[in-house]
């Protein structure tokens, strides 16, 4: 019985769902903690930064950006909005389109946010080889696309 359930933990411990639960877990927690300072969520983050980017984004354009559904996405934005962090426009050329613009609350803390972001992705995973950060990376990129 021991042995079965040891067996077990091995077998589930080596899944890879498991594993890249796992990790999104660790890197999605110590994330979050950085970026209290900000006021912002993980998601939040992703959509200022996106929009700070590239200003004139639609709801839609921004989804396939982050490969994010507009369910999820239209909180995201809606929250963003009511809290000072973008604002929607409407298209000069089709009144029926809205773009996002980032507001000054984002381009203050842009440069800092974005200095934040990759000094921690570079120390997550840290414990990497330069070209083993490249394998994953991409590796992760043809399970994402």
């Amino acid at each position: 019985m021991e042995n079965d359930a040891k067996k077990l933990k091995d077998e589930l411990r080596d899944c890879s769902v498991f594993l890249l639960g796992k990790a999104y877990q660790r890197a999605h927690g110590e994330f979050k903690k950085l970026l209290e300072p900000f006021g912002l969520t993980n998601l939040q983050h992703l959509v200022v930064e996106a929009i700070l980017h590239e200003p004139g984004l639609t709801a839609g354009e921004l989804g396939r950006v982050l490969i994010l559904d507009k369910a999820t996405l239209s909180g995201v934005i809606q929250r963003l909005e009511e809290s000072g962090w973008l604002e929607k426009r409407t298209d000069g050329g089709d009144g029926r389109v809205q773009r996002l613009y980032p507001l000054g609350k984002s381009h203050e803390i842009a440069e800092e946010m974005a200095k934040s972001r990759k000094s921690f992705d570079k120390s997550f995973l840290k414990g990497l080889s330069p070209e083993e950060r490249s394998i994953l990376k991409r590796l992760l990129k043809e399970l994402v696309w």
